[in-house]
């Protein structure tokens, strides 16, 4: 058996310029996964921000034998947000992962990926995508263990490599407002960033004051993180060739050393799960605040937000 990739996601949340940069830096050094999809996909305005670090941050993946695949926004609405999209298409030697069918339309006809917020969810799909010149496609999140075996088995016929998400918090929703911008008394137009106050999203929670949702710009997440490890062993036996984690405030070197031990099976889902609760979300956040819960549950056909043991 092929050994499975693992990946890194690009980063959702609006982090410092520098930090964005030390991170990606960090994972060419140290870190163990296969490839990673640079680029700005939630909001074209912080785009200028990162865009001075992408050619220094390239060439230190690179050199650290890491694939690189830059990935396009995932709403594209204004004039500004089609050039962005097209200038990054239209890239010589560039491995491009499509977001928005607007990518899709300036890629047709040349190999690349198809991202997760592109509804991949038939057989009809995947063989569409695939015509087009898709080689790759990551799958939504919601998608069950049985959609999963049967688009594995398609792409199996069309030699297409599959990628599923295994950690981190799952997007929900797109909005074309910015309930961020709108929660501190701003609106879009005029936002000054304030998302960046929130490395891993902006809690919401019920009027019982429970955990339920993150804001992260114009995009809505589960309050929980998905975690896959332990059914890592099922997704690879059904053929299923990547597993992507997507980046958070946490360590994760190490978060990538826990999932490739347990797909080289040198230690168990169970002490992954141990010591990535050690590692969660909120854990520097004082006392008051416990770790974020881990979900599994679209994977099961339950409800996303439960975590089946």
């Amino acid at each position: 058996m092929q050994r499975a990739e693992l990946t890194m996601g690009p980063a959702l949340f609006n982090w410092k310029p520098e930090t964005w940069r030390d991170f990606y830096f960090q994972v060419a050094d140290e870190s163990c996964v296969d490839t990673v999809y640079l680029g700005e996909i939630v909001c074209a305005k912080r785009t200028p921000f990162f865009e001075p670090c992408y050619a220094q941050v390239t060439e230190r993946l690179q050199r650290a034998g890491k694939q690189v695949v830059f990935s396009t926004l995932i709403e594209v609405m204004t004039e500004r947000e089609r050039r962005i999209t097209v200038d990054l298409c239209a890239r010589d030697g560039l491995l491009v992962e499509a977001n928005d069918a607007a990518a899709l339309y300036h890629l047709r006809g040349k190999p690349h990926r198809v991202g997760p917020f592109v509804n991949t969810y038939n057989e009809q799909t995947l063989a569409f995508l695939a015509a087009k010149g898709a080689e790759h496609m990551t799958l939504p999140w919601e998608l069950p263990h049985g959609s999963l075996a049967i688009l594995a088995g398609k792409a199996a016929a069309l030699d297409v490599t599959l990628e599923v998400p295994v950690y981190g918090r799952m997007p929900l929703a797109l909005s074309a407002r910015c309930y961020h911008a709108r929660a501190h008394g701003r609106v879009k137009d005029n936002c000054q960033f304030v998302c960046d106050q929130d490395p891993d999203g902006m809690e919401l929670k019920t009027l019982q004051g429970a955990p339920f949702l993150v804001i992260n710009g114009i995009q809505t997440l589960s309050h929980t993180c998905l975690n896959l490890t332990h059914e890592l062993p099922e997704l690879c036996e059904m053929g299923i060739g990547a597993f992507r984690l997507s980046p958070h405030s946490r360590d994760m070197v190490e978060t990538a050393d826990l999932f490739r031990g347990v797909l080289d099976r040198r230690f168990s889902a169970g002490k992954a799960t141990a010591r990535l609760e050690a590692l969660g979300l909120n854990r520097d956040r004082g006392a008051r605040d416990q770790a974020v819960p881990f979900s599994n549950g679209f994977y099961h056909g339950q409800a996303g937000y439960q975590w089946v043991g």
